[in-house]
This record gives structure tokens, C-alpha cells and sequence, in this order.
């Protein structure tokens, strides 16, 4: 059952996520380059590299497993009526790379749609930014 399914570890490449506000997304981790990008509390961007490990890797495929992440619509984002309406909602976009598929999520924080896939989408960029995390303060 696994082993056919359409994301399977031994295909993976990389997770990709960027977050902050519409207009400056500032923040932002790509696992195949290592590079992580965020912006501290004095407002200064830090530019580092972060390895996560493979056990942090295969934990975030198989919460994304968990969560359904798979069957989360791309576009979780809330239709604007100007550019001003939202400009100070966070909006994240989660990316999840295997050989032949990949998966990218973009999510506003205040979407008003299915419950459910906002909380699946939400709770697996949670977990991302929390291994993100950990991994920083080894």
C-alpha cells in the first residue's frame, strides 16, 4: 500500500516554505540548499545555513502523510478586494518536492473556506516551521 503510494520518502527531494507578509515574504527555508532566511526581532534579516536532518525530513513526510496534506487545494488564499484589504495577513506557501510530483500549498492565515483543509494545511506548515525551529537551536 505504501510503496505505491503517490509520494513515497525514497522519492523526495526537498521542502520549500516561505511565509510573512503578501508584500515581503521574508521568511523562508529551502531544505535541498539549506539556505533559511527570517527575520529576527530587531527587524534585520538573518541569511544562515540550516541542515535538517534526515529523521527531521522523513517526520515531515509522514506528518504531511498524517495530515492529508496531499488532498489540501493549492489555493487556500482569501480574495482580496484591493491591494490595501489583508496586507497585514500572513500568507505561507509550502512546497513539497519529489522526483515526478510535488505539492505547493499557498495559504492566507484569515482564509475563510473548508475548515478542514485549513486545518490540515495549518497544522503541517506548523510542524515545518516547528522542526525548522529545533533544528536552529542545535
Amino acid at each position: 500500500m505504501i510503496k505505491n503510494a503517490p509520494f513515497r520518502y525514497s522519492d523526495f527531494e526537498y521542502i520549500s516554505i516561505q511565509y510573512g507578509l503578501r508584500d515581503s515574504m521574508l521568511n523562508s527555508y529551502h531544505s535541498a540548499t539549506q539556505d533559511y532566511q527570517y527575520l529576527n526581532r530587531e527587524n534585520e534579516i538573518v541569511k544562515k545555513k540550516l541542515k535538517l536532518t534526515n529523521d527531521d525530513l522523513l517526520f515531515l513526510h509522514r506528518k504531511a502523510m498524517e495530515m492529508g496534506f496531499w488532498n489540501v487545494d493549492d489555493d487556500l488564499t482569501t480574495p482580496r478586494t484591493d491591494s490595501v484589504d489583508g496586507r497585514a495577513v500572513p500568507r505561507y506557501i509550502l512546497e513539497y518536492k519529489y522526483k515526478e510530483k510535488g505539492k505547493t500549498v499557498t495559504m492566507d492565515a484569515d482564509y475563510p473556506g473548508n475548515q478542514k483543509m485549513m486545518d490540515a494545511a495549518k497544522t503541517t506548515i506548523e510542524t515545518v516551521l516547528e522542526r525548522i525551529n529545533i533544528a536552529n537551536a542545535r
